[in-house]
């Protein structure tokens, strides 16, 4: 059984461990959970994620409840069909999701997630960034995945539902290795229904429009929702394509927070990725590791940042050969197949 230090790292590494253990079949264990939190051990959307990858691989777990700071995880086999996963708070969605993404490379027939929590909270990239940059970038390589939302759920009350499905999938090298060569942008905005009087969608993607069109960035499409939730809220999310790829930027917006200010939060770091010389945004250059690990390739990142570092430790863990070189403008992250 693998031994992993849940102190190096938070749900990520949780999370990426279930996925680790499910693709390899090796079974592994996590002592000192989120140990470096305030509050350590099993979250309620943690623990979503270990039920769930307990029901879809057929494991034998122990330490499955809240609170917990030690989990062992032994995979069986993973099959097809539908599962559910209810988070019970406004947990993100999307990051539970993550956990399950790539077991696409592995499965025989197609396997689908419900999940009931946050899909636009603080602190985790929202749906949209979800289904508008992260998986159409993964398609270009074969992965086979797509995201319906049947309702959205805002933080701090989430509520909202939504469906990951995977189909079984081969995946090309992942050559990403160069700059992203900018060709336009395109804004999604969305709020809930009880702030459209406020025109705060139309507000939030005209004040990232306005920014783009600042750095000499072309807007090639916008789109604005209103949608019914439990609480208000809204989220924008900016993506940037490229001829070979594309990165994306994104904000919430809390009740109180002007619609410019949270378009500003999504576009500040565009402003800085711009100059970076990377072909992805902070986010996606941590969560293409595993899909690295699985396929080979090279992708240029940001920087390497402590999410990037405890992820390469724990492909190390096992047995996945995924290295920086950072000789060139920006650090390069790659792994031979």
């Amino acid at each position: 059984m693998l031994e992993v230090d849940g102190s190096q790292g938070g749900g990520q590494l949780v999370r990426s461990a279930l996925t680790l253990s499910m693709l390899s079949g090796e079974a592994v264990e996590l002592d000192e959970v989120r140990g470096n939190r305030s509050t350590p051990g099993l979250k309620p959307q943690h623990l979503a994620a270990v039920e769930t990858a307990a029901d879809v691989a057929d494991a034998d777990v122990e330490g499955a409840e809240q609170g917990s700071e030690r989990v062992t995880f032994e995979p069986g086999r993973i099959g097809g069909g539908r599962y559910e996963a209810d988070i019970g708070t406004a947990g993100s969605v999307s990051l539970l999701f993550d956990t399950f993404l790539p077991l696409a490379t592995r499965i025989d027939e197609p396997l689908s997630i419900t999940a009931t929590g946050g899909t636009d909270v603080k602190w985790s990239p929202p749906l949209a960034y979800y289904r508008e940059v992260k998986l159409p970038l993964l398609r270009r390589f074969g992965l086979a995945a797509a995201v319906e939302v049947d309702r959205t759920g805002f933080y701090p009350v989430g509520g909202g539902r939504a469906t990951l499905r995977l189909w079984p999938s081969s995946l090309s090298r992942i050559d990403l290795g160069s700059g992203l060569s900018q060709t336009g942008a395109r804004v999604y905005s969305k709020a809930a229904a009880e702030l459209a009087d406020a025109e705060v969608a139309e507000r939030q993607a005209a004040a990232a429009t306005d920014a783009l069109d600042g750095l000499g960035v072309e807007t090639v499409e916008h789109r604005t929702t209103y949608v019914a939730t439990s609480n208000p809220g809204s989220v924008v999310v900016v993506r940037l394509d490229g001829a070979d790829s594309v990165a994306g930027f994104d904000a919430y917006g809390s009740p109180g927070t002007p619609a410019e200010e949270v378009s500003n939060r999504a576009t500040d770091p565009l402003r800085r990725f711009l100059g970076s010389g990377a072909a992805v945004d902070v986010h996606l250059a941590d969560q293409l590791l595993v899909f690295l690990g699985l396929a080979g390739g090279r992708v240029a990142v940001p920087g390497v940042s402590d999410h990037l570092s405890s992820s390469l430790d724990l492909l190390a863990t096992f047995g996945q050969d995924v290295s920086v070189d950072d000789s060139g403008p920006a650090p390069v992250v790659f792994a031979d197949r």
